[in-house]
């Protein structure tokens, strides 16, 4: 699913009032329709207040229009017209008119208002700013979103939580909405997912107002949402008379005193997700552990008892993951520094070969094109540098992975793979996953996902997908604080059979 920037969703806009000859008001009929739709099929009648919030704009006109269609319904409400400029939309105009025809009368709060009584029990539409937002709000406008966030009351967004501009970081963290639930017009926006400016959302839903579709296929996205519709057709099933070399040959390399464990489970993920083959390059004080913990895979081991010295594969390997628990011993650098120059093929770098990387820039050069590097937050800033918001921080990444022509996977509760001023933000995963290993793991899975031939940006969205899905499959069993990185291990088979689970099994289940 399309993640649309602010003006490619005015241009969707257009186009479809373009495409159909309707008036926008007829647009925001069928906005306002499905606003009411979502709200009528859960309360169906039930006597709660709702009170509306509606600015003088297009997204106070969705509010108002919405407002109408609950009297109809003889929903109590109350509606305030947040009076924050002498400008008002024509459509906003239009939908006022219509409301006091069936004499709902608005209360109009300006600067010199007394601020609204709202109960714990009401529910509060928020339609008091759209996607056009483009300054700070007022102070007393402020005032009124932190009165509304304080009322502890079910707070409902049209399209986006107001205060919160979709394209750039809050101007004032405190006068944003912290809206419940965002019904946002048929596309998400990228805030609703970037750590900063999630938070102002507990949950989202895409109402389909029956935009362009034409418009919306053809238009190129910065940003990607990937669900399953996206993830399945890059599935590759395995074949009958295919065997283990069909499926490639990995070598995870990393490893030091203390840290073996890490190679570990990126090893046993690496074999979960379908590599061939897996051997492990390490020190030799991981030789007997491994060989015990994993025995499916083969190890080689370097000179050195604590700290690899020297990379040597006697082998073509299909595929290197290279980093998880490594160390940064000036042997080790070195020793990575002389493989870089020696491997031709896209790898996966990640911890230890990461933090290399950032204190060593002269060795990017060497880094094959393609790689995957895949940061958590500190490590992506050693590598590209300090950033003042999350927007600033995907720009550099786009920048930094163009410029070494690289697959950089940004992770986090919804981490975005980057690739060609591309980026692809995930959608499984929960805060379970936020625990030692769980990086080791992802390392261990796209790197056995290219091995069997994925495209690098394949392996990197399919793997971030199958990792959360892993740890979601985890989570409904062993819950939260107890998924530990080798439960997400155990779980990638069961992951991979949800994903590929038959439609009608699952309305069987639904029945």
């Amino acid at each position: 699913m399309k993640i649309f920037s602010a003006d490619q969703i005015y241009q969707a806009d257009k186009s479809t009032i373009q495409k159909e000859q309707i008036k926008s008001e007829e647009l925001m009929e069928r906005a306002a329709a499905q606003l009411f739709e979502w709200l009528h099929s859960r309360l169906r009648g039930t006597q709660v207040s709702i009170q509306l919030f509606c600015g003088i704009g297009n997204n106070g006109g969705d509010g108002m229009a919405l407002a109408r269609m609950l009297n109809e319904h003889d929903y109590s409400i109350k509606v305030h017209v947040v009076n924050y400029s002498d400008k008002r939309s024509e459509d906003f105009l239009l939908n006022l008119e219509r409301l006091k025809d069936l004499k709902v009368w608005p209360d109009f709060i300006n600067k010199e208002s007394d601020l609204p009584e709202i109960s714990p029990n009401d529910i509060v539409v928020d339609a008091i700013f759209g996607i056009g937002l483009n300054r700070v709000p007022d102070d007393w406008v402020g005032k009124l979103i932190g009165h509304i966030n304080d009322s502890r009351a079910f707070v409902l967004s049209v399209d986006v939580p107001s205060g919160l501009p979709v394209d750039r970081a809050p101007w004032n963290t405190s006068y944003v909405i912290q809206a419940s639930y965002v019904l946002s017009f048929q596309l998400p926006k990228l805030v609703f997912f970037l750590p900063e400016t999630g938070v102002y959302l507990n949950q989202w839903e895409v109402l389909d107002i029956g935009l362009n579709q034409d418009f919306i296929a053809t238009t190129e996205a910065d940003f990607e949402l990937i669900g399953r519709p996206e993830v399945l057709p890059m599935y590759r099933p395995r074949l009958k008379f295919s065997h283990k070399g069909t499926y490639g040959h990995s070598v995870i390399v990393g490893g030091s005193y203390g840290k073996i464990g890490a190679v570990q489970l990126a090893s046993s993920a690496c074999l979960s997700v379908g590599s061939g083959l897996v051997s492990a390059f390490v020190p030799k004080c991981g030789y007997d552990s491994l060989q015990t913990a994993v025995p499916e895979v083969m190890v080689l081991t370097g000179s050195r008892d604590k700290n690899i010295s020297r990379i040597e594969i006697p082998f073509e390997p299909s595929v290197v993951g290279i980093g998880v628990g490594i160390g940064q011993d000036d042997d080790t650098i070195d020793a990575f520094s002389s493989f870089l120059k020696k491997i031709k093929s896209p790898m996966v770098i990640d911890a230890d070969g990461l933090n290399i990387l950032s204190q060593n820039p002269e060795m990017l050069k060497d880094v094959p094109q393609l790689s995957v590097l895949t940061p958590h937050p500190k490590e992506l800033e050693r590598l590209i540098g300090h950033w003042d918001s999350d927007f600033e921080k995907l720009e550099k990444a786009k920048a930094f992975a163009l410029q070494h022509n690289l697959v950089i996977v940004i992770k986090g509760a919804h981490t975005i793979t980057i690739y060609n001023g591309k980026g692809y933000v995930n959608t499984t995963g929960n805060p379970g996953m936020a625990t030692a290993g769980s990086g080791d793991v992802l390392t261990g899975m796209i790197t056995g996902l290219m091995a069997q031939g994925y495209p690098p940006i394949e392996a990197a969205i399919f793997g971030v997908y199958l990792h959360g899905l892993a740890g979601d499959v985890g989570a409904s069993k062993k819950g939260y604080e107890a998924l530990k990185a080798s439960i997400l291990v155990d779980s990638i088979g069961d992951a991979y059979a949800d994903l590929l689970r038959q439609p009608e099994m699952e309305q069987n289940e639904g029945n």
